[in-house]
């Protein structure tokens, strides 16, 4: 890391009059929206929550918050890169970023290691892929031969790029012993990359193309359930091995995993396919509390299914969702993620989202109350902050009031 980056991103960087929110009321905020959701996890919601998903390629693409234009590469290669950079990222974000999280200056800093979305696909043997502009990515390995993924049986949990990210871990650990940021001490997440998964779909997919796992559910099905099985003890096998590290319960409330690929197939391919292996996973580490699940894409169809045969009881959704269909399928009680799409966001005026937002929650979504206004779904690059805001003002007003408290 040069010596000009480093001082940028670990110097006492005050919160200044460029920084969207310099003028802000942070202890009032702070507060507020500490009880807003302790009633809203207590089941009894008053005020609609708003939330944005603000991962990495937000962050680099942003020039304010990546004013020397670390790229992906050196920012998934470089430890001190990615430590530091996490820093920037999550100062600028509680400066400039209205949402319905703490903002301002926080006790402790918490980062963790990132591999993005790339880290169950590489594990398995996937080459990294770094598309100049784009997120890092796997190319699949196994396309002419699946089979191939298991003649070294299950991948060693702590070898490969996991094993590389624990060294990072291990980086950050130590720095943050010596470090502070302004300030405020540092905190290392465990690894997500060893506790969770981003599902056996979507991992088969990687691995093989979408082509062969779609066709061979029709063609080769016995072959694909194989194929499956071990993709799925393989995902197990890791989680549970760093869970034991990490000390962290097994099983857990409040378990969430993703499979973002089931939306290219019909319910009856889900239920075939799928299903089964999704609930050996839910069956291991989580409790009957707080299920959930993130699904981007035309998944709706499913919903049903999760709750009722998994017990999922809280879904982030992308988009399209029909919410007001999908509050009558799935119930008061369920809780449900989501608003407009990332695009509208992007392009269009703060008022046509004010007027989608109202749109959404004026559809019957916010039966019960257990509805989280977001994105649809992860921030894209160069969303205008005018549009966020006019999503948080929207919800101030055509969500739930303080006054409907029960």
């Amino acid at each position: 890391m040069d010596d000009a980056v480093r001082e940028l991103t670990m110097t006492d960087i005050p919160a200044v009059t460029e920084d969207r929110l310099s003028k802000f009321d942070f202890q009032a905020h702070n507060a507020e929206v500490r009880a807003m959701w302790a009633a809203f996890h207590a089941g009894t919601p008053y005020r609609t929550p708003v939330i944005l998903g603000l991962a990495t390629r937000y962050f680099l693409n942003h020039p304010d918050a990546n004013p020397l234009g670390l790229d992906q590469r050196r920012y998934s290669q470089d430890p001190d890169a990615m430590y530091e950079a996490q820093l920037r990222f999550q100062r600028w974000s509680r400066f400039n970023v209205l949402q319905d999280w703490e903002l301002g200056l926080p006790e402790t800093w918490q980062i963790h290691v990132d591999l993005q979305n790339y880290y169950d696909a590489a594990w398995f043997g996937c080459p990294i892929e770094y598309r100049e502009g784009e997120v890092p990515d796997t190319t699949p390995a196994y396309v002419e031969q699946p089979e191939r993924v298991m003649e070294q049986g299950i991948p060693d949990p702590f070898g490969g790029v996991l094993g590389r990210g624990l060294e990072f871990y291990e980086h950050f650990c130590a720095r943050a012993e010596r470090d502070s940021f302004l300030d405020r001490p540092v905190s290392i997440h465990p690894p997500w990359f060893g506790i969770g998964t981003d599902g056996v779909m979507t991992c088969a997919c990687n691995l093989f193309g979408p082509v062969f796992v779609c066709t061979a559910m029709a063609d080769e099905p016995d072959r694909l359930r194989s194929l499956l099985n071990f993709i799925t003890d393989a995902l197990i096998a890791k989680m549970r091995a760093y869970r034991a590290r990490f000390q962290i319960a097994i099983p857990q409330d409040g378990f969430w995993m993703a499979d973002d690929s089931i939306a290219l197939i019909s319910t009856r391919m889900f239920r075939e396919f799928i299903l089964p292996c999704l609930r050996r996973i839910y069956d291991a580490f989580a409790t009957p509390t707080g299920r959930g699940i993130h699904l981007c894409g035309n998944a709706q169809r499913h919903f049903v299914i999760l709750r009722d045969e998994l017990g999922i009881s809280a879904f982030d959704t992308g988009f399209p969702i029909d919410f007001a269909r999908l509050r009558r399928e799935l119930g008061p009680e369920v809780t449900i993620q989501g608003g407009p799409h990332i695009e509208l966001l992007r392009t269009g005026t703060p008022e046509q989202v004010v007027e989608e937002t109202r749109r959404i929650l004026q559809s019957g979504i916010l039966e019960g109350g257990r509805f989280i206004l977001r994105e649809g779904n992860n921030l894209a690059p160069g969303t205008p902050l005018e549009n966020t805001e006019a999503m948080y003002r929207a919800a101030r007003e055509y969500g739930l009031k303080p006054e409907v408290r029960s």
